[in-house]
Formats: C-alpha cells, structure tokens, sequence
C-alpha cells in the first residue's frame, strides 16, 4: 500500500511539473542513429549513409527567417559530422565543416571519404538547427583503400 502512495505522489509531481513547464522544443525520449554503416564497419571510399530516429517527426525546415516562437515542437532534421564528436544541447549546428545539413528533411547521403579511420556523427537539429539533448550519435568507420 505504502508503496502505491509512493508512486501516486511521484506520478502527480511529474504531472504537474510537465504542465507547469508547458511542454518543450525537445522530442520527448527521442534518439537519432545511424541505419548504415554501422559502428566499426569497414567502408568503400564511395558509399551511402543513411539515418534513422525515433520520438521525433523528420521534416524540412520551412523557408525563410525564423523566430525563435516559429519552431516547431517535435519535428527535427538531421546533421552528419565528419571526424568531430557531438555537440552541447541547445548549440547552433555550424552550416560549415564539417558539419552537413539536411534541411530538406532527407536521411540518406551518397559520399567519399578518404581511406582510413573516420568518426561520423549524426545529430538533429530543429528548425533553428539547435541541437536537442539526446539527439546524437557517434560512430567510427574505417574506409578501405
């Protein structure tokens, strides 16, 4: 019985502190990955990457200059990273190396690599292209000559 209490009050307390809050920007539970390659795949120097993810709708940014109330509440678009690691929540993803954006709301990239080892990210961004906290994943591939 005691027990049950004990849910109850922390069921109610989460409750309430999620409306208070009024929701977020973030996707709740939402996780990005990579569909291919895998970590630790050897690669051809010419190969696909695709993503994937979960709790979160993919979608192309909308044209045009956003403000920071236009952002839409969980939809993202995905970023890939060539030889960097994750960046902190809430940071603008740089539109420049070695980061490659996909505001067209597409998950697949056709690209040449260098042989040798190479560390890919994948993070998504939202409409503003800000990281969203748990929405990265880094792998290392190895690219054959």
């Amino acid at each position: 019985m005691r027990n049950r209490i004990v849910k109850a009050v922390v069921l109610g307390a989460w409750t309430l502190s999620v409306a208070a809050c009024g929701g977020s920007d973030a996707p709740a539970a939402g996780t990005v990955f990579f569909v291919s390659p895998k970590n630790g795949d050897t690669i051809k120097p010419m190969s696909t990457v695709e993503f994937g993810s979960t709790g979160a709708t993919v979608a192309a940014v909308p044209p045009g200059e956003l403000k920071p109330e236009q952002v839409r509440a969980g939809m993202i678009h995905y970023h890939l990273g060539v030889d960097t690691d994750c960046l902190a929540t809430g940071v603008a993803i740089p539109k420049a190396d070695p980061w490659i954006h996909f505001g067209d709301g597409k998950k697949v990239i056709e690209m040449s690599l260098a042989p040798g080892a190479h560390r890919l990210a994948v993070q998504a961004g939202d409409d503003l292209h800000r990281t969203l906290a748990g929405m990265c994943q880094v792998i290392n591939v190895t690219v054959a000559p």
